[in-house]
């Protein structure tokens, strides 16, 4: 057995030769790319979820994502027996380290909501043991880890950077960018003590580049920022979209011709909203976190206003186009292309498309949808629950509806081919050319 002070040699010495055993808390868009890279550097991956369909999916050697390919998985599952995962939180003492990667999301007042984290962080300090490595990777305001996490687990009594070790470690997945997958994305670490990020560093480094920093409120607040930036550009140009149609001038040109500076100036572009589970969401935890400081963010708040707003205006375009062709928004028929936050993958997570979608429907439209990643959405109208499934994307479909509306721009989408089928238009993500039946959204 391994001698009291001993533990952070014997847990580097099992990171260096590939013995440890890594534990992935929740398997979703950040979890199993994660497992995927520790798998590819030779360890051995316990996934944690509260999932049984995920799990069991997993267990078959089934991606619950599509844009990771169900070969690999199959692979560590079927043959080599390295990849497992399991609903039963009570073997939380089995791995070696234990990262989270449970969702964060925001309450119905825009407050943080740290559920899922908490009770993935007392059922680590009901198993927690001497020798493990606890990291949190979800996105979060700065002070999670030490003030709401690190007290939990106290509780059992084990001397911090000495037996166990604990930090934070940002996400940082794109989901489906092929050009940044998880293993190419710098990660930055942090660790309480000095001892923890030893830990801490020297487990990422074998999957990626890690970057150490202080502590884990330097790495919380950089993930914000990373994120705030962003969403403060995304709400720069969506404001100068609306400014520009009034003044009959085309944002993307003018944002073409802005990038060909070289120097000072990054493109982004405007759209229907935000989407996805970090840009929405983490600047509202920071503007929750500064009122303990005293501290108004109001470039933030004003920023989350512009972007919150987006939904509205892309129906409000809606009755633009419509009046256009003397309709009205209620009985008109609608068609949403593409429900997914972003081209080309099968997330709805904070996707604008649902809360267009919403609109729309409490306006009299009746609206359908087509995406061909998502064959189905569950929306909330008329205080329950409906299942709405994508309709098939025919010729004589996209003829049969007054408006067609695209939100998510993907690549699989035959833009000549709607054009020519629709009768009407309104494009958020300008993907269209210049054309009468195309207004701008």
């Amino acid at each position: 057995m391994t001698e009291t002070g001993n533990f952070k040699q014997a847990l580097l010495e099992k990171l260096e030769k590939k013995e440890a055993l890594i534990g992935i808390l929740g398997l979703g868009y950040v979890g199993l790319p994660l497992a995927r890279e520790f798998l590819k550097a030779g360890y051995k991956v316990l996934g944690f979820d509260v999932d049984k369909r995920r799990v069991e999916m997993v267990n078959a050697g089934e991606s619950p994502i599509k844009h990771l390919e169900n070969g690999f998985f199959q692979t560590f599952v079927k043959e080599k027996r390295t990849f497992s995962a399991t609903t039963e939180f009570s073997r939380m003492a089995e791995p070696d380290a234990l990262l989270v990667c449970v969702p964060t999301p925001l309450g119905n007042h825009m407050e943080p909501d740290l559920t899922m984290v908490l009770d993935a962080t007392k059922s680590i300090a009901a198993a927690l043991r001497p020798g493990q490595v606890v990291v949190l990777e979800s996105s979060t305001f700065p002070g999670t880890t030490e003030e709401e996490m690190l007290p939990l687990l106290e509780k059992r009594g084990l001397a911090l950077g000495r037996e166990y070790f604990v930090g934070y470690s940002p996400e940082r997945e794109d989901p489906g960018n092929k050009e940044f997958p998880t293993g190419k994305i710098p990660k930055v670490v942090s660790g309480v003590t000095p001892d923890c990020l030893e830990v801490i560093e020297s487990l990422y480094k074998r999957i990626v580049k890690a970057v150490p920093v202080s502590n884990p409120r330097t790495a919380e607040m950089a993930k914000i920022l990373e994120n705030t930036y962003r969403a403060v550009n995304i709400a720069l140009v969506n404001e100068l979209k609306m400014l520009c149609l009034r003044m009959d001038i085309d944002i993307v040109e003018v944002i073409e011709a802005a990038k060909t500076k070289p120097f000072g100036f990054q493109a982004f572009y405007p759209g229907p909203g935000l989407g996805g589970h970090c840009i929405p969401i983490d600047p509202f935890y920071l503007t929750w976190k500064a009122k303990e400081y005293d501290f108004r963010t109001h470039f933030i708040e004003l920023a989350g206003e512009v972007n919150t707003n987006q939904p509205y205006f892309v129906v409000s375009r809606a009755y633009t186009a419509l009046e256009s062709q003397g309709k009205i928004v209620n009985g008109s028929k609608i068609l949403v292309l593409g429900v997914a936050y972003k081209k080309d993958i099968d997330d709805v997570r904070e996707s604008p498309a649902l809360k267009v979608y919403e609109l729309l429907m409490k306006r009299g439209a009746k609206v359908d949808f087509n995406d061909p990643h998502i064959p189905e959405i569950t929306l909330h109208h008329n205080g329950k629950g409906e299942v709405h499934r994508s309709v098939e994307l025919t010729p004589e479909a996209l003829k049969s509806y007054d408006l067609v509306v695209l939100i998510t721009d993907h690549t699989l989408y035959r833009y000549d081919e709607i054009l020519k089928q629709a009768p009407l238009i309104l494009d958020t993500r300008h993907k269209f050319p210049n054309h009468q039946k195309v207004v701008r959204g």
